[in-house]
């Protein structure tokens, strides 16, 4: 997902509209900023037409009337217009499209985000950009729509606290699960430990969330395994890069690798539950 802007209350044009996008550029629409619209799929646009969003079949339309940008039409862009940049790459992806745009006249924010389809939804999503200061004042007033941002330092810093964020994440779900199924295998009722522990100095979101669909067996896909392998392995390329060690990132990116191996691709993160429980013997 992209948005642009050339002023500091812009029209806006906003491409890709996936699961975290048509959210997104609904929240838009519904606080009377309807940007033009371009879809890969253009059917899965369309229900923004109806709240005053301008549908375009190319990405190059949409950014030749409304100042957006997007992989492979930034010459469409206008000098001094804005790249916001919510799509979750590596930092040194996003350094280099600063550059990049940079050179054309061309500001940019990386801007990634955290908290799902619900934050999404709901405008309650985490926000963390990356770029210059400036840049993040100017985009601010489009942002808020979304969710709480912050600005946490030059280009490629949004998308380092995002790896950290998925780092974070992937590590505490693994946590979660082997610490229910060590209970389970030692006679106690999980549903009742997690209750237990529930306030306690190990509560978390992820307990809350994660540890009640492995409890319930619900594994259905939110962010996928293979996502959070991907997340994995980013962080590591990234650690790699700047000369630092993270073995409890190398260790999990190992467990998600084999429960993708295993079959769980396309299960939720929270199904490294299954690995886990597998190598244990337990079902």
């Amino acid at each position: 997902m992209t948005i642009a802007s050339d002023t500091p209350f812009p029209r806006l044009a906003f491409l890709g509209t996936g699961t975290m996008g048509l959210r997104l550029a609904r929240r838009l629409c519904e606080a009377g900023r309807a940007p033009q619209v371009w879809n890969r799929t253009p059917a899965k646009a369309g229900p923004l037409a109806g709240l005053g969003a301008v549908l375009h079949a190319r990405a190059a339309a949409a950014v030749a009337e409304e100042v957006l940008f997007a992989q492979g039409v930034a010459a469409a862009m206008k000098p001094g217009a804005l790249f916001l940049d919510m799509a979750s790459i590596q930092p040194r992806e996003a350094r280099d499209h600063a550059a990049r745009l940079g050179a054309l006249g061309i500001s940019h924010l990386d801007a990634p985000v955290s908290g799902g389809p619900g934050g999404a939804e709901t405008g309650t999503l985490a926000i963390m950009a990356g770029g210059k200061a400036e840049d993040f004042a100017r985009a601010l007033p489009v942002l808020t729509h979304f969710g709480h941002a912050t600005h946490v330092g030059p280009h490629g810093s949004g998308q380092l606290t995002k790896l950290a964020n998925q780092m974070i994440v992937g590590i505490s779900i693994g946590a979660v699960a082997e610490a229910l199924l060590f209970t389970s295998r030692g006679g106690a009722d999980m549903a009742k430990v997690k209750e237990a522990i529930t306030g306690g100095f190990a509560d978390s979101r992820v307990l809350q969330l994660h540890g009640q669909r492995m409890l319930e067996r619900d594994f259905a896909p939110r962010a996928r395994m293979d996502i959070q392998l991907k997340d994995m392995r980013n962080a590591l390329a990234t650690a790699q890069e700047i000369g630092f060690e993270a073995p409890i990132t190398a260790l999990f990116e190992r467990l998600y690798a084999e429960g993708v191996e295993n079959g769980l691709t396309d299960l939720d993160q929270s199904a490294l539950f299954v690995e886990l429980a597998s190598r244990n013997g337990m079902s």
